[in-house]
């Protein structure tokens, strides 16, 4: 899944896609990198960012999917926690609701995603809450919310995915590698887990890189999180996490290789 901000002020590639004709270009090159997914943002939710108005939100994010529903096979996904932004985006081409606030701020998104059987990234955030002190616990905690809303709604579980969302008032290193190293107990959850560490601070300071020059850091936690399961990888740099999930799954595949020769021998 490729991360295509069409935002003047992201945290790390804002104003670069800013247009319509470059957030297309970077969206189809992110395509021939590799990306069977472009997920496309016209708010940044970055710590601190100044909220957009919905008119401007989707003066922003439209032409960009409009265009790239005719170009493209590429699933495209809505970045937004506004029902009214997807549903427009939905109307124009989306195929995927990405929410932030996993239908916890505006739960009419699920009602949308129902009717128009579009697919559903929960993710998972402790903004504007106290969390529990575990971090698994209060992932566990919020997304049976989420996931009791989507029900009500009618939302088909196969169309859904989670996302643990890395650094969204994760605000330390150690909860962030809490989270990645206890990752395999969200499989509990029954359900597709997507992972967005792309470039984030606590890879910055674990690094003490800028977040331009974090990379090589995601794919690590690309390879990380492949390892241990999750299925779909929200990134700036899609070819560098492309090889990076080749070589995981390379490994992966040997593994199999060696339990089933293992099972055979006994």
């Amino acid at each position: 899944m490729a991360i295509i901000n069409v935002t003047p002020d992201s945290f790390s590639d804002g104003g670069l896609h800013l247009s319509t004709e470059a957030a297309v270009s970077h969206a189809l090159q992110c395509v021939e990198d590799g990306a069977q997914i472009l997920d496309i943002g016209g708010e940044s939710t970055r710590p601190g960012a100044a909220p957009v108005s919905a008119d401007e939100e989707l003066a922003r994010v439209l032409p960009v999917i409009r265009a790239l529903s005719g170009r493209t096979e590429a699933l495209l996904s809505i970045d937004t926690y506004r029902a009214s932004t997807a549903l427009a985006a939905v109307e124009a081409g989306a195929h995927i609701i990405n929410d932030v606030h996993g239908l916890q701020r505006e739960p009419e998104i699920a009602d949308i995603a129902s009717r128009f059987g579009a697919g559903l990234c929960i993710m998972h955030t402790g903004r504007g809450r106290e969390k529990l002190a575990d971090p698994i616990a209060d992932q566990r905690w919020f997304f049976a919310r989420s996931l009791a809303i989507a029900e009500a709604a009618g939302v088909a579980p196969e169309t859904i995915m989670l996302d643990p969302g890395f650094g969204f008032a994760k605000e330390t290193v150690e909860e962030n590698m809490a989270l990645l190293s206890r990752f395999e107990e969200l499989h509990d959850l029954g359900l597709p887990l997507l992972v967005g560490t792309s470039r984030k601070r606590f890879l910055g300071s674990i690094t003490g890189r800028d977040a331009s020059e974090r990379d090589a850091a995601t794919a690590a936690t690309t390879v990380a999180l492949r390892l241990k399961g999750a299925s779909v990888f929200r990134v700036h740099n899609v070819a560098i996490n492309r090889d990076a999930l080749a070589m995981a799954d390379a490994m992966l595949a040997a593994h199999k290789r060696t339990e089933t020769a293992g099972s055979a021998q006994t």
